[in-house]
């Protein structure tokens, strides 16, 4: 169990020495010094290569958080490719105190699931296994899908902290509508989300902060404004006249 306050801002401090490359060669380094984060759901929305999983991955680990994910008591270890930036970051926290977290990635969710297994395989035969907290069956025996919600759906409780990276990643647009609905249930009993994602069905949770990293750095969208949103309405809008000019110079 974690106990820390509900972030209310992230504040970057470059006032050590820092190089020319990654991650401080990110747009967004240029323009960010205090990013307000809303009390129950902040998202990060962008092109790839803008820093939006930088940054999320750098305020999970200033927050105590494994860097390939998991809650807190996770120590392993696959690559160690986190950049350096959770060192040039401050979080300031309120007083209201949450009792759980959980950091979920994408892109080591493999690695998270295989260490569940590994730690579960030491314990004593007759005492409760980890994975009985993430539905009881082996994440590795299911879809990628399907043992994304088992996480979501049995992991996740109330009053924590849920740091997200592209949990889109591995659902249907349905499921994630389901996502939407079990976000309001954890959130009305306490718990507050930072995502990053691709997903315009999930930044359409209402009263959301949205900010949108580009080459020019990052700004604070209303959902309909992010380039996001408007791509996926202008592809179903006219899908035919999208991907014929998109496939102009095929034979198609």
């Amino acid at each position: 169990m974690i106990s820390s306050g509900e972030l209310l801002e992230v504040q970057l401090n470059l006032t050590k020495a820092v190089g020319a490359g990654y991650p401080f060669n990110l747009p967004f380094i240029k323009y960010l010094n205090r990013l307000k984060i809303h009390p129950q759901v902040t998202f990060f929305v962008g092109e790839n290569g803008t820093g939006k999983s930088t940054l999320i991955e750098a305020i999970a680990v200033a927050s105590g958080f494994n860097a390939e994910g998991g809650t807190k008591n996770f120590q392993f270890n696959t690559r160690a490719s986190h950049s350096e930036l959770h060192q040039h970051i401050r979080l300031s926290r309120g007083t209201r105190r949450h009792t759980d977290g959980f950091f979920l990635r994408s892109e080591s969710f493999y690695n998270l699931a295989t260490d569940i297994e590994i730690l579960d395989s030491d314990q004593d035969a007759r005492g409760r296994k980890i994975i009985d907290s993430y539905g009881g069956k082996s994440l590795h025996e299911q879809s990628h899908g399907e043992s994304f919600w088992s996480v979501f759906i049995n992991r996740l409780g109330k009053n924590g902290f849920y740091i997200l990276d592209e949990p889109e990643a591995a659902m249907s647009p349905t499921r994630q509508m389901a996502m939407l609905c079990k976000m309001q249930e954890l959130i009305d009993k306490g718990s507050q989300f930072i995502i990053a994602t691709h997903s315009p069905i999930l930044i359409a949770y209402p009263k959301a902060f949205v900010y949108e990293f580009s080459q020019t750095g990052l700004a604070l969208k209303k959902y309909q404004e992010t380039e996001l949103f408007k791509t996926y309405a202008d592809f179903v809008k006219d899908s035919e006249t999208f991907t014929r000019y998109l496939l102009r110079d095929t034979d198609l």
